[in-house]
């Protein structure tokens, strides 16, 4: 059984680090619409949490980065990936938790049009 090369695990943990920041930022933002500023804030902890569950193992690209600028490689690496999975899970999480249903402004629109056919 092969197993995981690390930079495909290394994206995963980015991947899931984003999902669990969205997460926290959604359900906050439900509370207070500022708070989403603390999942955002939560990138900055993004090389703890790689850089933990990997275990010391690193990508090709990251092994012959120094030490001391370890943490800045990992977040520039980090950040795309993160972000992408910080937002989707931020808008689904707070769609979510606000109940939102669409409103047609108009009856001739094609929204108010499939709402009559399906609804009724």
């Amino acid at each position: 059984m092969e197993r995981v090369r690390e930079d495909n695990k290394f994206a995963l943990l980015v991947y899931l680090w984003g999902t669990i920041s969205g997460v926290v930022s959604g359900w906050l933002a439900l509370y207070s619409k500022p708070a989403w500023i603390v999942g955002a804030l939560m990138y900055f902890l993004t090389d703890a949490f790689v850089l933990r569950l990997m275990g010391g193992k690193l990508p090709e690209d990251l092994r012959e980065v120094e030490k001391a600028k370890l943490r800045g490689a990992v977040l520039k690496k980090a950040f795309w990936g993160w972000l992408l999975f910080w937002l989707y899970f931020t808008m689904l999480v707070y769609t979510v938790g606000i109940h939102f249903s669409p409103v047609p402004y108009s009856n001739q629109s094609l929204l108010a049009q499939s709402l009559n056919t399906t609804g009724g």
